[in-house]
């Protein structure tokens, strides 16, 4: 049994870019904690609590063993970076070494073999997801353990970018800039199938109710999924990529047997 940590950013982070494989990974016997930066809250008291709740139900479902939040404040994803709120930091401005020493400890404490982290992007650039890469590459080095990074092919984003825009189902995001998030496709080393568990994720993102009652486009985009027939779902959210630093990138694995094999290799 290999014990990994998928470090996030906000409750609902965990379904989208890792669900599948937590569930995977849960389902082959490993032991899986997710922890997140945020409670995903921008003002004290603005959701109570439940977005946590929410995660931990989401986790539940996904087969997740724990969830820790290191207890930062959401930083939001609009142009401005409000000031701290009272007693607490906002994650993008959080101290690297103060979040990634808060890491490592919880690393060592649960003799992790592998971190479960984000591409220098963040994926698309926000900037708490940017935060995660770079607490998280530094949990790894202090904790020693094998990091590899959630990410997805550049070459995808940069197919679905125009239509994304032309649909409105982003606005924030410019075409010129969401043809560089991701990473390329030489770089990605596992490419994740997860068709199996595309209910469990299905319905894990559907716990996450109030990232869905909003009136944004996200949130539209998330009851478009949730609703959506299994089928389309397993299209659209069956493959989960991931890039392993200094790792090699002739042929992406296909499973998850390969993403924490050699960390159960090295700790053998």
């Amino acid at each position: 049994m290999a014990i990994i940590v998928a470090f996030h950013a906000h409750p609902d982070d965990e379904v989208l870019l890792t669900g599948g494989t937590i569930a995977s990974l849960a389902a082959d016997g490993h032991r899986v904690i997710i922890v997140v930066a945020t409670d995903g809250e921008i003002w004290p008291g603005q959701h109570r609590g439940r977005r946590l709740e929410e995660l931990r139900a989401s986790a539940a479902i996904l087969g997740a063993a724990k969830v820790v939040s290191l207890g930062y404040a959401d930083s939001g994803h609009g142009p401005v970076l409000f000031d701290d709120p009272p007693g607490r930091t906002r994650f993008a401005r959080a101290d690297v070494e103060e979040a990634a020493g808060m890491l490592a400890k919880l690393l060592t404490g649960e003799h992790a073999d592998l971190l479960l982290s984000y591409d220098a992007q963040g994926g698309y650039g926000h900037r708490d997801h940017v935060r995660v890469h770079l607490v998280g590459a530094r949990a790894a080095q202090l904790a020693r353990v094998r990091v590899v990074e959630a990410t997805v092919p550049r070459e995808l984003v940069a197919r679905f970018a125009r239509l994304l825009l032309l649909l409105r189902l982003v606005t924030r995001h410019r075409l010129g800039d969401m043809r560089g998030y991701g990473m390329p496709q030489s770089a990605i080393t596992h490419r994740v199938d997860v068709r199996r568990h595309a209910a469990q994720k299905q319905a894990a993102l559907a716990a996450h109710q109030t990232a869905l009652s909003g009136r944004g486009r996200l949130a539209r985009l998330f009851r478009a999924l949730v609703r959506s027939p299994l089928p389309v779902f397993r299209i659209a959210c069956g493959t989960e990529w991931f890039a392993e630093p200094g790792g090699r990138t002739d042929e992406p694995g296909g499973g998850t047997d390969e993403l924490v094999g050699r960390s159960q290799t090295s700790s053998a």
